[in-house]
Parts: C-alpha cells; sequence; structure tokens
C-alpha cells in the first residue's frame, strides 16, 4: 500500500513509518517544514495542506500531536483544541476532495474519551466522558469522520498510555494509591495494529488499541521497577497532583480506565505483547529513543 503519515517523527510514528517500510508499504510523510522529494507539506494551524500532493494514496495516518503544557490553563486548552480540529479537520476534508481517495483514514484519539470508571470494563461502546479532556477526543473524532461521508474508512484509535522512549527509565513511584487501571500498550504492538487496521476492512469507527492485561498503577510501577532492577521511586499522593497540575492531574493521571481491546479481539487480531513486563524488557532492548 501506498501510506502517507502525519506525525512520522514522534515517539510514535517514528517507530510506526519504518515498521510499514520494512513490511512492504510505500510511506511518504506529511511534514511542516519545506518537503523534499518523498515528502508533502502541510500547516493545520494556517488551515494550509498540499491538497495535490494528498491523491493516489491507498491510506493516511496522523500521528500528529502537539507537546501538551504541565497545566491545562485556558488558553492552553484552546491551543489544545484548535490543533486538534485542525489536524483531523484539514485531512478529513482535502481527502474527501480528492479525486482517487485513500481507501482508509487513521487517526490518533485518546483513551481520555472514557471517563473515569473504577474496575468497570471499558468497550469502544461505552459510555463517553463530558469533561475537557473527553470533548475534546470526541469533536477531534468526529472532525475526522467527515471524510467517511466521502466513502473513506475511518478509524480513530483510543490510545493508551504508550511505552517507549526516555519515560521507560524513569524511576517511577506509585501513584495516588496506584488502585486506578492504567491501560497501555507496547509501542511496536501499535505499529503492528495500525498495519492490522490498514489492511482490514472490516475495522471501522473507534477502536481501543490497549493490551488485553491491563494494570493497575501499583502493579505497572512494581513490574517497571523489577525490569530495571532498582526500587520504586518516591509515591506521588493525590493532592499534590492536584495542586501541581489541577484538572489534567484528575482526567490524565490519577483516573481509572480499565479498557478492553473489543473490538481487535473479536475481530482475531493476535496481540505480540500481551504482557507488561516482556514489553518492558522487548521496548529496553530495541534501543529506539
Amino acid at each position: 500500500m501506498k501510506i502517507l503519515i502525519a506525525g512520522s517523527n514522534g515517539m510514535i510514528g517514528s517507530v510506526v513509518a519504518p515498521y510499514l517500510i520494512s513490511q512492504g508499504h510505500e510511506v511518504v510523510r506529511l511534514v511542516r517544514h519545506s518537503p523534499n522529494l518523498s515528502e508533502i507539506s502541510w500547516d493545520p494551524d494556517a488551515g494550509v495542506i498540499d491538497s495535490k500532493g494528498l491523491e493516489g494514496f491507498d491510506g493516511v495516518i496522523n500521528l500528529a500531536t502537539m507537546p501538551w503544557p504541565a497545566r491545562w490553563t485556558e488558553t492552553a486548552k484552546q491551543k489544545i483544541r484548535n490543533n486538534r480540529l485542525a489536524t483531523n479537520g484539514l485531512l478529513a476534508e482535502n481527502l474527501a476532495k480528492c479525486k482517487h481517495k485513500p481507501q482508509v483514514l487513521i487517526c490518533s484519539s485518546g483513551m481520555g474519551i472514557y471517563p473515569s470508571s473504577g474496575d468497570q470494563f471499558i468497550t469502544e461502546d461505552s459510555a463517553l466522558g463530558s469533561d475537557f479532556l473527553s470533548m475534546l477526543q470526541q469533536d477531534g473524532e468526529a472532525a475526522a469522520m467527515k471524510a467517511s461521508e466521502a466513502g473513506i474508512r475511518v478509524v480513530n484509535l483510543r490510545t493508551p498510555a504508550v511505552l517507549g522512549g526516555k519515560a521507560l527509565t524513569r524511576n517511577m513511584g506509585r501513584i495516588g494509591d496506584g488502585k486506578q487501571w492504567s491501560p497501555w500498550i507496547s509501542r511496536d504492538e501499535l505499529a503492528n495494529i495500525i498495519q492490522y487496521i490498514l489492511i482490514t476492512d472490516a475495522i471501522t469507527g473507534a477502536v481501543n488499541p490497549v493490551s488485553p492485561n491491563q494494570v493497575t498503577n501499583e502493579e505497572f510501577t512494581a513490574t517497571i521497577s523489577k525490569v530495571l532492577g532498582r526500587k520504586p521511586g518516591i509515591p506521588l499522593p493525590a493532592f499534590f497532583l492536584r495542586l501541581m497540575l489541577g484538572e489534567m492531574a484528575d482526567a490524565l493521571i490519577l483516573a481509572s480506565r480499565r479498557i478492553v481491546p473489543r473490538k481487535l479481539l473479536d475481530l482475531g487480531y493476535t496481540f505480540q505483547f500481551p504482557e507488561l513486563e516482556v514489553a518492558i524488557r522487548h521496548e529496553l532492548s530495541s534501543n529506539k529513543g
């Protein structure tokens, strides 16, 4: 397949792009800088994209995100929202106008679309939240779904914490009481899931790309400390996180989401790294940065 990918230099995209190439796909990058011969330019903040360059792709993947600030001020929220709607909307609207449209558009969404639900299992059909993070993800998914009106299969990845990069080597401590469920996925697993979605026509709409073996924050902390061969770091009390991060603490870090990859399991997807310890060891040994 000929694939266009936005966000190819990010923590996830930097693994997805070479993986797809290794699987025999032709990959073209959608970039903000001046493009070379194997790239196409866009500036979603300015609403500008090389619409002619979008012609002729079999699949398009949008993994582009902006760095999030440490605290959600009202100004920061507006920037985050504008960025999400701009990237998904600009792609969807212009792909829909193509003469030779792609078969599929895959866009990055997030697990924050679901409310904190304690020990309750969450599938793609579960109720959605109503806070800032959930509405951000819902509106972003709606913007991407505009491409479906033109016959393009649209898939929104409700991605959890992705294992990868230098964050794995940090000396983590328990967060809050540690009882909250903390969804995760291996970075290489996510790349494989994306390829699976590209070639599986039956997959459409929301997808939970999470490991089927979820753990609590306490279990996650203990496992990574075991792999690194050191004691867990200092616990971070909930009140301290709320003081430092405000609204974001409850929405992202203290929330409990026991998410199930129901759609992938029902379609027979086989996970390569379903166990946390194995996934961490694999990621640490791969040295991808």
